[in-house]
């Protein structure tokens, strides 16, 4: 027997060092060390044995088990190197390189600031307004009291498409389109935040940015009302130091109106050059809604008022950031977008 045990075990290592498949090993381990295998059915043959002998082949089976299985383990590592070597050679990616370090984003300067004009104005009550890009002129002009006539269509230099259709210069258009959904409804307190365009292109303009217009219509409402409002925004947005001050001004829609300035943010108010030495800002635009603006709207101005503003994302941002050059913004130059 001992002579049967000791030739199994070389049949065995010559079958698995021709093996060139795992699912051949598989079968070959089966063979030998299974529950029906050869080596399984010469212990069945131990009975025949005297007590004496027992011991001894016993001790024989055992190393030869521990043997084949040795040999299937060191064929299989074999074969598993093998495969992980020819797929490799066949991939263009090796995939036994440590992975790539995530480099993770963060929100344009642009978003961020928008973002937070929106929460402010939220936290005040006001709700969001949209509107389309591409826009009538009737919406974009004429009902802001700008007819085809009036010198103010010549402050914005605009893109056409047709005679009647261009890019919106503003989203003044969508506090008509508001007011015009939620009429009679009071009171109206919202803002439009988006994309316009107009033809400008140097250090402080661009062909495409960003506003945020609000309208507040209701019984009574002031012009205290809205210097409360647009200082209260400043406060948040630059400090709570800043003062405002009201410019007159003119803007077609609003009568009267006036333009916003803000107290430096560098020096104070004392003068700087941020402030060309007057410790003021410019920040937005704004006014009492015009009378035909309402009317536009759908509401009473005889029985109603209302005030309304603007201002540009951009210019916002610049000022509170410190970006001297509104080009910055849209050059997608990771290493300026990387301070946000």
């Amino acid at each position: 027997m001992e002579q049967e045990l000791a030739a199994l075990q070389l049949e065995a290592e010559a079958a698995i060092a021709q093996i060139t498949l795992l699912e051949g090993l598989n079968e070959l381990r089966v063979k030998y060390l299974g529950k029906k295998g050869l080596l399984t059915a010469s212990l069945r043959n131990m009975g025949a044995l005297s007590a004496e002998e027992r011991p001894r082949v016993g001790q024989i089976v055992n190393t030869v088990r521990d043997v084949i299985e040795s040999q299937l383990a060191a064929k299989e590592e074999q074969l598993r190197l093998a495969a992980l070597a020819s797929r490799l050679a066949q991939e263009t990616i090796d995939v036994t390189l440590p992975g790539r370090t995530f480099i993770k984003g963060n929100v344009h300067p642009l978003s961020q600031v928008q973002e937070e004009i929106e929460q402010i104005f939220l936290g005040m009550g006001f709700t969001i307004a949209e509107g389309p890009e591409i826009e009538t002129d009737y919406y974009n002009f004429e009902a802001l009291n700008i007819p085809k006539d009036h010198p103010a269509r010549e402050m914005q230099d605009s893109f056409y498409i047709t005679e009647e259709i261009l890019l919106r210069t503003h989203t003044s258009p969508v506090q008509i389109r508001a007011m015009e959904k939620l009429v009679p409804s009071l009171p109206v307190k919202l803002i439009c935040p988006g994309k316009v365009f107009r033809k400008d292109d140097d250090a402080t303009h661009s062909p495409m940015f960003h506003q945020v217009e609000g309208l507040v219509v209701d019984k009574g409402i002031s012009l205290a009302d809205l210097k409360g409002i647009l200082l209260e925004f400043a406060r948040q947005m630059f400090g709570p130091e800043r003062q405002i001050r009201l410019r007159p001004s003119f803007f077609p829609f609003t009568e009267p109106s006036a333009e916003v300035d803000v107290s430096c943010m560098l020096c104070g108010g004392s003068g700087c050059r941020i402030c060309k030495g007057s410790g003021w800002i410019e920040i937005l635009g704004s006014g009492m809604v015009h009378p035909n603006v309402l009317k536009m709207g759908g509401y009473d101005s005889e029985e109603l008022t209302g005030f309304a503003f603007g201002m540009g994302v951009e210019r916002i941002a610049m000022l509170k950031y410190g970006i001297d050059d509104m080009r910055y913004l849209y050059d997608n130059d990771l290493r300026f977008l990387k301070q946000f």
